[in-house]
């Protein structure tokens, strides 16, 4: 049987949350990025 691993949401939004991502350039680049492909209304994460 396979173990389900827990994911911490808590912990996965310190790495790749909106906030995070926006304190630097390559973050923001990320950002701009997806806001280019979807058009403005995005998810980042």
């Amino acid at each position: 049987m396979k173990l389900k691993i827990r994911r911490s949401n808590r912990k996965r939004a310190k790495k790749v949350g909106f906030r995070t991502r926006s304190k630097t350039v390559g973050g923001r680049k990320i950002i701009k990025r997806k806001r280019k492909r979807s058009g403005g209304r995005f998810r980042v994460g």
